[in-house]
C-alpha cells in the first residue's frame, strides 16, 4: 500500500468505510498510494525537490509561487511536503465542493496550514495523528553529535506549523493508546478531543501461506530501517551475537544500496554480509511469503505509535520479539503472541530470539495465540465503526 503506514490506513480505512454504503473521497500527492476500488481518487501534482532535485526535463513547472517556495526551503535542507500539500488539498478540495458535497473532513496526518484554510468551508475536520513528529526530532537528535546536523534536524520537520493546526481540529484520532498521551504531551491537546480507534489487520491476506517451509534461523523485520527510529542498528548488533552461537538469516524488507546507504553500511561494519538480505518494495502477497518463511519477527523500535509490522507478523502466526516502546505493548502480549524486551538492548534481543529459535513447540504456540489475538483485537471493519462514531460526534 504504496507508500508506508499512512498509506495502509488510507487504503484499509477508505476500503472500509466505502464498503459499508459511504461515498469516500480521497485527495492523494506522490508518490501515490494504492486506492481500493469504489473509492474516487483526485491527485495533486508535487515536484519533490528534496528527492529529485531541479526537474530538468521541464524546468518551467518550477515557476509557480509554490514551487518557488519548496524550492527555496528545500535548499536549506527543510521539508515542505506537509505545508505544500495541505495548500494544493484546499485548492482541490474548493474546486471539488463547486459541484460536491462533503459530510466530513478527515486530514491523514498533514497537519498543514492549508487544513486552517478548510476550516472556511464549515465542514468538520477530523485528523489522525499516527504519532506526533517531535518524537522523530527526540530520537534523530540523540544520534547526532554534530552541531549542524542537529540543526539541520530542528530544521527538517514543521513541528511548530503542526503544533498549531493539531489543536484547531474538531477531533483528534490516535491509533493508540500511547500515541494519544504523546499526542496530548507534544501538542497540548486536551484528552477530550482525543478519540482512539486501533488499526486493524487484513486477516484474509496476512495469514499462514501453503507451500512455503519454515527456513532453520529465519528472522524478518519490516521497517525502513534508514529510520533510526526503528532501531534496527540493535537488531543487527543481537544478530552478530547470535551468530556466535547458531546459524540464524535476517531479511529486512526494505530498499538496500544504494538507495539506502545507512543500513547496508551498518551490516558491513558488523561483519554480516551473507547474513542479512534485503528485499526491496514487495507485493502484499510476497510480503506475506516472506513472513512464512521466517520462524521469528523482530521489532526493535525506539518508538511505535501502533506497530504495524508486530500486527502482520502475529496475523501470519509468526511469534514476535518486540521492545516495549511507544503503542507495542498494547499490539505483542507479552507472554503470548510474542516476547516483549526493552529498547535499545541487543542482549535482551538476541535472548528472546535465541529462545524462540531453540524453542519449536514455544513458536508454534506464540504464532497461533498472536493470529487469535489480532483476529479478535484488530479488525478493519471495527475500526471503521470506530472512526464513524467520531463524524457522528462533530456533525
Amino acid at each position: 500500500m504504496y507508500c508506508g503506514g499512512q498509506g495502509v490506513y488510507l487504503y484499509y480505512l477508505a476500503r472500509e468505510l466505502q464498503r459499508l454504503g459511504h461515498e469516500v473521497h480521497v485527495i492523494v500527492g506522490p508518490p501515490y498510494p494504492d486506492i481500493p476500488d469504489g473509492v474516487t481518487e483526485h491527485r495533486v501534482e508535487n515536484l519533490n525537490f528534496l528527492e529529485f532535485g531541479f526537474p530538468k526535463q521541464d524546468p518551467f513547472k518550477v515557476f509557480t509561487p509554490l514551487n518557488l517556495y519548496e524550492l527555496g526551503l528545500t535548499q536549506i535542507g527543510m521539508f515542505t511536503e506537509m505545508f505544500s500539500f495541505s495548500l494544493r488539498a484546499y485548492d482541490k478540495l474548493r474546486q471539488l465542493l463547486r459541484n460536491q458535497h462533503f459530510d466530513i473532513i478527515h486530514d491523514n496526518q498533514t497537519l498543514g496550514y492549508g487544513m486552517l484554510f478548510m476550516k472556511s468551508f464549515g465542514i468538520p475536520i477530523v485528523a489522525t495523528v499516527h504519532h506526533p513528529l517531535p518524537i522523530d526530532k527526540k530520537t534523530d537528535l540523540a544520534y547526532m553529535e554534530r552541531v549542524g546536523d542537529r540543526i539541520h534536524r530542528i530544521l527538517f520537520y514543521p513541528f511548530v506549523m503542526q503544533h498549531i493546526v493539531t489543536k484547531r481540529m474538531d477531533r483528534i484520532i490516535t491509533v493508540s493508546e500511547d500515541a494519544a498521551k504523546e499526542t496530548m504531551s507534544a501538542f497540548k491537546v486536551p484528552r477530550e478531543k482525543i478519540r482512539v480507534v486501533y488499526n486493524g489487520i487484513d486477516t484474509e491476506m496476512f495469514q499462514g501461506f501453503n507451500g512455503e517451509e519454515k527456513e532453520r534461523g529465519r528472522l524478518i523485520v519490516v521497517a525502513n530501517s534508514a529510520d533510526r527510529k526503528k532501531g534496527v542498528v540493535y537488531l543487527l548488533r543481537a544478530v552478530q551475537l547470535l551468530r556466535q552461537e547458531m546459524d540464524v538469516k535476517l531479511t529486512i524488507v526494505d530498499e538496500g544500496a544504494p538507495g539506502n546507504k545507512y543500513t547496508p553500511a551498518l551490516v558491513k561494519r558488523y561483519g554480516l554480509d551473507g547474513s542479512v538480505s534485503f528485499t526491496g518494495r514487495l507485493s502484499l502477497e510476497d510480503l506475506v511469503r516472506h513472513y512464512a518463511r521466517a520462524e521469528v519477527a523482530v521489532v526493535p523500535s525506539l518508538y511505535e505509535g501502533f506497530g504495524l509490522p508486530a500486527a502482520e507478523a502475529m496475523a501470519c502466526g509468526v511469534p514476535v520479539v518486540s521492545t516495549t516502546a511507544g503503542a507495542l505493548p498494547e499490539v505483542v502480549e507479552d507472554g503470548k503472541g510474542g516476547i516483549l524486551v526493552p529498547p535499545r538492548d541487543s542482549y535482551a534481543l538476541a535472548g528472546a530470539i535465541k529462545r524462540l529459535l531453540n524453542d519449536e513447540h514455544l513458536r508454534t504456540a506464540m504464532g497461533e495465540e498472536g493470529r487469535r489475538r489480532v483476529k479478535r483485537q484488530f479488525d478493519w471493519r471495527e475500526a471503521a465503526r470506530k472512526t464513524l462514531e467520531v463524524y457522528q460526534e462533530v456533525l
